[in-house]
């Protein structure tokens, strides 16, 4: 049976049954292999009934002595099962596993039957609780050996199709497969594990030796899949016909030779590798990434004078209307006196600096900018393209796949540089940017500030006040950051707009300003420009802040419910602050009750300013789903593999696809027509999760 088999083809499968698994996605005999086990329960042997508390879940199977409904609290009803051990005596604590509001569970469970449970044990009054635990009942029946005395998988439950149910029809679908051999999917150099083998065993292990050995080789499968498609990508691009955007850099060392400090090494690196892909005929596909305040978009500007000194445009997009016009603010000073024209573009405003005289003969007459900068307005008509050259993404995560494609149509085969605000942890490299190549900025300007970071109870808010009064009068300026605009009733989180009128009383007669989303673009402009000036001396903002604003005399930050932000996000709004010569200081304010996580995060931050340790730290913290799980990132979804636990399979997959691709661009000769398959199936994912 091939795995692309519809299961609609085994007519063994009752409709109904066909339906609830159509309902969650599964459709194919490939399909149903790969729903995998969430976890396993070891049937040889279970934990024996538990005396009290304890942090871990246990896994136990006993005989239900009784059961009982009470009702409480007018329509809610609580049905407690009594559980006792196949062997107990005199002595032996039974268990009482207990739900609320359970209708279904009242239905199944009766006395005598026997039950397997898995749950948190908690110690209430005299007796020992587990609240809805997961459960199944065993009968012993011709399928009994199926579901005891084994390591027993645990599948996703949902309506209609319990573990149970589940386990049946897979084991099912595995005798009948085994009939025919499946191909296998990897290169043997990789794994040379048959791949029916790994399925039977990631479902139905022998051994825990087993079920490693079979886990290894799905998750690689699902990593050569994922690199196959970055490796063929890459391919593709490198053959794509390209034009040169590099003749001089004269503009771009009258750039450099105009600014009051020295680039660093890994500024320069980053030029050297930017200017090589640039003069080359491939089109440019490059990662620039960095900490907070390396200088990324000072190389993005050399990038982009290099291409223009070749007779092209340039254009830079942002993610936020605010860090659109902060680059066109900061371009129109550093490249006016180059006699270059800047146009900004969003979807509010337009605007062009005085007409200035073309410095190229490449370029074509008339009143078109040399550089663009804008958002999302630039992917549409009439942004004003005529030869783009170089286009500079900045904030990659902010935007889908299909807006990039769109923005690199605008030329013939322009340049990409990619531009991301905080650095990325290697794993996603090799992931989410693997089609790219790297430029990395691991230093950081001699002329950053110093950033002390506290982390203090909501309670010192006064002495935080008092701080801030005494930076204030000194000269510096403040930014004051809640996580929302209005207070929420379900949020238990501060908002600016409430708790503006609280700081201009605490902070008054300095002027603040109140900065959030809503606000007209206007009207940012004109706070944002007052708050540049150094008229207004503290800002009450949400995260509207949180890329790009650059003011050096600003120097301390607080930030309010500190615990409600990621990791990341608060390293991003910290760098906002430590861009002048003065020491500056971030005060993190959390709530009293703050969970466990919420106070790690809060812990590395106070420890470490390093970008790269803290952005490790996020993707630990949050796991790879929040950031691979998205439609945005264009790649297949994993359903075995974790990118952070299985870095090392990930590097393996990576060189073997590459490899491959390396000695057969067009996967062309005959061994490696499976792999063709694999990744025409692979993309096909991919489509599904763009679309």
């Amino acid at each position: 049976m091939h795995p692309a088999t519809p299961l609609t083809e085994l007519d063994w499968i009752p409709v109904p049954r066909r339906r609830q698994l159509e309902r969650v996605g599964i459709t194919t005999v490939d399909g149903l292999l790969t729903h995998f086990p969430k976890r396993y329960e070891d049937r040889t042997r279970f934990d024996h009934f538990p005396t009290g508390d304890s942090d871990q879940p246990v896994c136990v199977c006993g005989l239900v002595k009784k059961t009982s409904l009470r009702r409480f609290g007018g329509r809610q009803k609580m049905f407690d099962v009594v559980l006792e051990e196949e062997n107990s005596h005199a002595l032996s604590q039974p268990l009482i596993c207990r739900w609320f509001n359970a209708h279904w569970v009242e239905k199944m469970i009766v006395t005598g039957q026997r039950l397997v449970v898995y749950g948190r044990p908690k110690h209430s009054k005299s007796s020992v609780v587990i609240a809805h635990p997961e459960f199944e009942i065993v009968e012993n029946d011709a399928e009994v050996s199926l579901h005891l005395n084994r390591i027993t998988p645990i599948h996703r439950a949902t309506e209609g199709l319990s573990p149970r149910v589940m386990r049946r029809l897979i084991w099912d679908v595995l005798e009948l497969v085994a009939k025919s051999p499946i191909h296998p999917l990897l290169p043997p150099t990789l794994d040379a594990t048959p791949r029916g083998w790994a399925l039977r065993q990631i479902h139905f292990p022998e051994s825990q030796e087993a079920l490693e050995k079979a886990r290894r080789h799905l998750v690689l499968t699902e990593f050569f899949g994922m690199q196959l498609c970055l490796a063929a990508k890459r391919a593709e691009q490198t053959s794509q016909p390209g034009a040169v955007h590099f003749v001089s850099d004269s503009l771009m060392k009258r750039l450099h030779a105009a600014l009051p400090f020295p680039l660093t090494g890994a500024q320069q690196r980053a030029i050297a590798e930017i200017r090589a892909d640039l003069a080359s005929t491939h089109p440019m596909n490059r990662l620039l990434h960095g900490d907070v305040g390396s200088g990324k978009t000072l190389v993005a500007l050399s990038a982009m004078l290099l291409a223009v000194e070749a007779g092209y445009q340039a254009a830079l997009m942002a993610p936020t209307q605010i860090l659109a016009e902060q680059h066109y603010l900061n371009f129109l000073h550093l490249c006016e006196p180059l006699g270059l024209r800047v146009s900004l573009r969003t979807g509010a405003r337009r605007e062009d600096s005085s007409a200035l005289p073309l410095i190229s003969a490449g370029a074509s007459p008339g009143e078109e900018p040399h550089l663009l900068v804008g958002t999302h307005a630039l992917l549409f008509e009439g942004a004003g393209f005529t030869r783009l050259g170089l286009a500079v993404i900045d904030e990659q995560h902010k935007f889908g796949v299909l807006q990039r494609a769109r923005l690199r149509s605008q030329g013939v085969a322009p340049d990409v540089l990619v531009m991301t605000a905080t650095p990325i942890p290697r794993t996603l490299t090799m992931t989410l940017y693997g089609d790219l190549d790297v430029s990395t900025l691991d230093e950081l300007p001699a002329h950053r500030g110093k950033i002390v970071t506290a982390v203090r109870d909501t309670a010192k808010l006064p002495d935080a006040v008092k701080f801030l009064r005494e930076q204030l009068e000194a000269g510096r300026q403040a930014y004051v950051v809640y996580p929302l605009i209005d207070e929420s009733e379900k949020l238990e989180a501060k908002a600016a707009a409430t708790e503006f009128a609280k700081w201009q009383e605490l902070l008054a007669p300095m002027p603040c300003a109140l900065l959030h989303g809503r606000i007209a673009p206007e009207e940012k402009d004109a706070i944002m420009e007052k708050f540049r000036r150094g008229e207004t001396k503290a800002l009450i903002a949400t995260t509207v802040i949180e890329v790009g604003i650059d003011v050096p005399n600003a120097s301390i930050m607080l930030i309010e419910n500190a615990e409600r932000f990621g990791l990341a996000q608060l390293h991003q709004l910290r760098g906002r602050i430590g861009r002048g010569r003065h020491k500056s200081y971030c005060i993190l304010l959390r709530s009293p009750k703050v969970e466990a996580e919420a106070s790690e995060k809060l812990r590395i931050l106070e420890e470490t300013s390093d970008g790269f340790d803290i952005a490790e730290a996020d993707l630990r913290l949050r796991g790879p789903g929040d950031i691979l799980g998205t439609a945005q990132s264009g790649l297949p979804p994993l359903k075995l593999g974790n990118p952070i636990a299985d870095h090392e399979w990930m590097r393996l997959a990576r060189n073997a696809a590459f490899l491959l691709f390396e000695r057969d661009p067009q996967l062309a000769q005959p061994e490696n027509e499976s792999f063709r398959r694999v990744l025409a199936e692979t993309r096909k994912l991919m489509l599904s999760q763009v679309s």
